[in-house]
């Protein structure tokens, strides 16, 4: 069931009001699309929180692979086809007419990523993509400071201290764009990185203080599950997941390979493919539907990562 730009501001405004996440798949093929797809639909069979939405986000850097048309066209058939609750997401465009594609497609939220740009630049574009997403009925995420790394490949990047959200530049950009959710920069980190990340919750919760709109959590690969957690009674009611996605894709896909190869049996790889997107999705899905159980500073000397295994 494909949410409406209403429903879906509905059910981030309802996770940022309980203590959960709306989680956001990045998708870049048929086969991660209909993994997300299976595990929206696996949670809302099982779980305490069926109707828990799930965004699938096909977004600018995807569009590079498969085609923008291509892309977008079969991750909103899939979400009109599927009984579990499913937005559609454009994630990290910089593109005004890129966003206004998307959303004449029916897309139901965008991200205007203008965190390159001077403050005030950074304002006239949101503000603009917000104008364009008003008159389709959908909600539009913004950001402000900037991650260390890169969206579509793990690095070793560290995050920068200067690049962090300033907590009262934040309710300044907010009030100036009208922008329905924020993303920020507390320590966070786009992919796995083989240092130690962790997020500055004192920062989080002034920002939090400081703007009346939900916030939106990039780059949690390997965070202390703790952390993470503890990010969400922080106004963090959306979390972007890519890399466990592509790290579990490709870990099936590598253990097919050796029985696929004397055949050319492309089919079992792509199934190996979207079963473990599926398996790991349906995890991380189970974790954010549920209240955070944390509501003050945890103790960070928990091993526990933000991963597949601890999800």
């Amino acid at each position: 069931m494909l949410l409406t730009g209403p429903e879906g501001l509905k059910a981030l405004t309802t996770a940022y009001e309980t203590g959960r996440a709306l989680p956001g798949f990045v998708a870049y093929n048929l086969e991660t699309v209909q993994g997300i797809v299976a595990a929206a639909e696996a949670h809302r069979a099982h779980r305490a929180h069926p109707d828990h939405p799930v965004l699938i986000q096909a977004g600018s850097s995807a569009f590079k692979h498969a085609g923008r048309d291509a892309l977008m066209r079969l991750a909103l058939d899939a979400a009109a086809a599927s009984p579990a609750p499913l937005g559609v997401h454009l994630d990290h465009s910089r593109d005004l007419d890129e966003i206004t594609a998307c959303l004449r497609a029916g897309y139901t939220s965008v991200m205007v990523d203008g965190s390159h740009l001077p403050f005030a630049e950074n304002i006239a574009l949101t503000r603009e993509a917000v104008h364009r997403a008003r008159d389709h009925g959908a909600w539009v995420e913004a950001e402000l400071g900037a991650l260390a790394g890169d969206e579509d490949v793990s690095t070793n990047a560290t995050a920068a201290p200067t690049a962090m959200t300033d907590p009262s530049q934040a309710a300044e950009f907010v009030a100036a764009t009208g922008v329905d959710a924020l993303a920020v920069a507390v320590g966070n980190v786009h992919g796995f990185t083989t240092h130690p990340v962790r997020l500055d919750l004192d920062r989080l919760a002034a920002i939090h203080s400081a703007v009346p709109v939900p916030l939106v959590l990039h780059g949690a690969s390997g965070l202390p599950e703790n952390q993470l957690l503890a990010a969400l009674p922080r106004g963090v009611a959306k979390i972007n997941v890519n890399a466990e996605l592509r790290r579990a894709y490709l870990q099936a896909v590598s253990t097919r390979l050796p029985t696929a190869l004397p055949g050319s049996d492309v089919v079992s790889l792509w199934s190996a493919g979207r079963d473990a997107v599926k398996e790991t999705a349906t995890l991380i899905i189970t974790q954010l539907a549920e209240p955070s159980p944390f509501t003050s500073n945890p103790s960070t000397s928990s091993p526990s990562t933000f991963s597949p295994s601890g999800v």
